[in-house]
C-alpha cells in the first residue's frame, strides 16, 4: 500500500517512520528545498508543494499517484483569513480527484467546537455561525462535498510531547488560565491512532482523539515545571472568565485503540 503524507513535520514525519515500519510505501510533501534531501535520505520520496494559498510552481504529480492522501497542514488561523485554508484544501481536493485517489483522511482539530462549558461530541451540530474554528469547519465542509473518495476527518486536541511541553510558554508569568480541563493528545499516540484507523478501515467516519483523561491547565503546568525544572507560573488567575470545552472521545475509545498516554500527567517529553 503507498500512503502519501502532505506534511511531513513535527507529526506527519514520524507517521511516515511508523508506516514504513509496517511495510508501507511512503510518499510526502514538504515547503522546503533543503528538507527534500533529508528526507530522501530516511527512504521517503518528497516533492515540493507550496500552497499560499494558490499552488506555487508545478503540482507534486508523483504524491497523487497513491492508495491514501493524508491531508496534514495547519490552518494558521491565526495568521492568516479564514477563507486561506480552505482554499488550500480546495485545490487538494481538485488535484486528488483527477488523480483518482479513493481514500483521504484530513486532519482536523478540536478547535472546531464553540467553547459553551460543555462536553463536545462528533455528532453535535455545527455550523458557519457557532463553530470555534471557521476556516476548519469550511475545509471539512469542501472535503465532504461532492466526494469521490472514502474520508475519515481525525480532530485532534492539543498535539504535545517530546519537545512540546505545556506550561513552558506560561513560566514565570502572571495571572495565567489554570482551571480549564485539557484536552491533550501526545504524538505517540497521534501517529499510532492513524495506524489504527487505516489497519482497521474506518472510513467515512469523523473521530474526537484526546487523552480519556482531562487534567485542568494548572496540574499539567505545575508537574511539568517540577519534574522538568523551570518555573511554574508566577500566579493564576483567581477568576476564570474564559469558557471552556471538555472533548468527548468516546466515540474513538469504541474502536478499541489503546492509549499509551490516558492522561497527560503521564506524557513524556524529551526537550
Amino acid at each position: 500500500m503507498t500512503i502519501s503524507i502532505i506534511g511531513l513535520g513535527w507529526l506527519g514525519l514520524p507517521l511516515a517512520k511508523a508506516f514504513q515500519e509496517s511495510g508501507e510505501i511512503v510518499k510526502g510533501t514538504t515547503r522546503s528545498l533543503d528538507k527534500l534531501h533529508s528526507l530522501a535520505d530516511q527512504g521517503i520520496a518528497c516533492e515540493q508543494l507550496i500552497l499560499s494559498p494558490e499552488l506555487v510552481g508545478p503540482p507534486p504529480e508523483k504524491i497523487f499517484d497513491t492508495d491514501i492522501l493524508f491531508i496534514n497542514i495547519p490552518p494558521s488561523t491565526r495568521r492568516k483569513p479564514s477563507d486561506y485554508h480552505p482554499r488550500q484544501i480546495e485545490i487538494i481536493k481538485s488535484m486528488a480527484i483527477k488523480h483518482g485517489i479513493k481514500q483521504i483522511i484530513y486532519i482536523s482539530a478540536t478547535s472546531i467546537y464553540p467553547s459553551q462549558n460543555q462536553i463536545a461530541k462528533e455528532s453535535d451540530p455545527l455550523d458557519a455561525g457557532n463553530t470555534g474554528n471557521l476556516a476548519l469547519f469550511n475545509a471539512e465542509k469542501i472535503l465532504r462535498e461532492d466526494k469521490t473518495y472514502d474520508l475519515t476527518i481525525v480532530r485532534f486536541g492539543g498535539l504535545l510531547g517530546d519537545d512540546r511541553i505545556p506550561g513552558k510558554y506560561f513560566s514565570g508569568k502572571e495571572n495565567v488560565a489554570g482551571q480549564h480541563p485539557v484536552n491533550y493528545i501526545h504524538r505517540k499516540d497521534a501517529a499510532r491512532a492513524i495506524l489504527w484507523l487505516v489497519k482497521n478501515k474506518l472510513w467515512n467516519e469523523t473521530y474526537n482523539i484526546v487523552c480519556p483523561e482531562h487534567p485542568n491547565k494548572r496540574e499539567i503546568f505545575e508537574k511539568n515545571a517540577a519534574d522538568l525544572g523551570f518555573p511554574a507560573p508566577a500566579s493564576y488567575s483567581k477568576k476564570e472568565t474564559q469558557a471552556w470545552k471538555k472533548i468527548s472521545v468516546e466515540k474513538w475509545k469504541n474502536t478499541n485503540f489503546q492509549f499509551i498516554y490516558e492522561n497527560p500527567l503521564d506524557f513524556t517529553y524529551t526537550g
